[in-house]
């Protein structure tokens, strides 16, 4: 099991929809939950792509020399980017931290902001530019002089000078619910990548993807994208995420649906389908709950309750093959805690969290014994 954080470029706070609570999102806070991940122990951090946050590309390159151990799933995004451009950043930013990159092949989903950058191309076309991209990307990487000829891209001889440090190159996380985002990730992903949907959606997926990769000879590991809110109590949680969605009022809702609902993303599709726009019977599976989706694009549905309830459902997705997990939570940096000091000790992941934390000195004499206690 690995599980990532997240680095919340476009925006952070205490409600969703609202100034109130809101925080500064600059570089003193993006490293103080990057800081975070990495001292906690989180195997790395997702940085959101697309106009509405900071480049991932230059906030990971600074961010991982503010950090040891962690890890950075940056984006890569085809018909945006010259594959033999993305190979060179993807080189150079491994070999300088440490063989700390992970790759996130994103091909879009909305329309709108693609034409802003002047990709005109339908959600299949991006697919298909996306497979040629890869083509490339994948053999520069491997060391290979590539000459290609494709419907959307060509090179001729090209070559990367200052080779990668993981080998063959650093992983691919790939996501795309759609027939053609899926026949991409079985050709082209190490791991492939789904929103947070019930565990039965989640259970197809899984398997039409091992099927697609198994008709091209390969095997893909699996991996979710979560926001998750944990307390002491389940009642405690859910407050929490009822709290999380208090200043949001119809008007607000339905100017965000209105803006999702234009994207041409399966995923997206399949997100907003899961609430309908509606702040009633949010709890789509027993403690997976839809409110975030009301405002927020991407990933939109939380786990929500006390440690050992959200333990226990983390562990169904993880006995359905899921192995990667990338979670997020408001505020993202106390939420990192939350998490990782009460959730972290029920499931089969093991940081140096465990073996160094102390706890403060009693009376000026001593340290808390290592009996077993009482979950926080």
């Amino acid at each position: 099991m690995e599980i990532l954080w997240f680095i919340p470029t476009h925006g952070d706070g205490r409600y969703l929809g609202t100034k109130t609570g809101g925080r500064t999102a600059d570089y003193t806070y993006f490293k103080q939950v990057a800081q975070a991940a990495d001292r906690l122990g989180f195997t790395g951090v997702l940085l959101p792509t697309g106009k509405s946050c900071e480049d991932p590309w230059i906030t990971a390159a600074a961010l991982a020399a503010e950090t040891r151990d962690l890890k950075f799933l940056v984006a890569v995004r085809p018909g945006l980017m010259q594959p033999s451009v993305a190979a060179r950043m993807s080189s150079t930013f491994d070999r300088l931290a440490g063989g700390r990159l992970l790759i996130n092949v994103v091909a879009g989903g909305d329309p709108y902001e693609l034409a802003g950058d002047g990709l005109f191309i339908s959600h299949d076309e991006r697919y298909e530019a996306t497979n040629e991209f890869l083509d490339i990307w994948r053999s520069l990487l491997k060391g290979e002089t590539v000459s290609y000829r494709g419907k959307h891209l060509k090179a001729e001889n090209g070559r990367l000078l200052f080779p990668p440090l993981q080998k063959p190159h650093p992983p691919v996380y790939f996501g795309g619910s759609s027939k053609a985002g899926q026949k991409t990730a079985a050709r082209h992903a190490d791991v492939y990548l789904t929103w947070g949907e019930p565990p039965h959606l989640v259970k197809e997926k899984i398997q039409s993807v091992k099927e697609l990769a198994e008709k091209e000879g390969r095997t893909v590991r699996f991996g979710i994208r979560l926001h998750v809110i944990v307390r002491e109590t389940e009642k405690e949680a859910w407050d929490a995420a009822h709290k999380l969605i208090s200043h949001l009022d119809d008007e607000t809702v339905e100017a965000a649906q209105n803006a999702l609902r234009r994207m041409d993303s399966s995923g997206q599709q399949r997100m907003v389908q899961l609430h309908q726009g509606k702040k009633g019977n949010l709890e789509i599976s027993p403690n997976l709950w839809a409110g975030i989706g009301l405002v927020r694009g991407g990933a939109g549905t939380a786990l929500v309750g006390d440690p050992e309830t959200v333990a226990s459902r983390i562990k169904e997705y993880a006995d359905l093959g899921i192995e990667s997990f990338i979670f997020s939570g408001y505020p993202h940096l106390e939420e990192a805690y939350h998490f990782a000091e009460k959730v972290f000790p029920l499931l089969p992941f093991r940081t140096k969290l465990e073996q160094e934390a102390s706890g403060e000195v009693i009376g000026n004499d001593h340290f808390p014994s290592k009996q077993k206690e009482k979950m926080l």
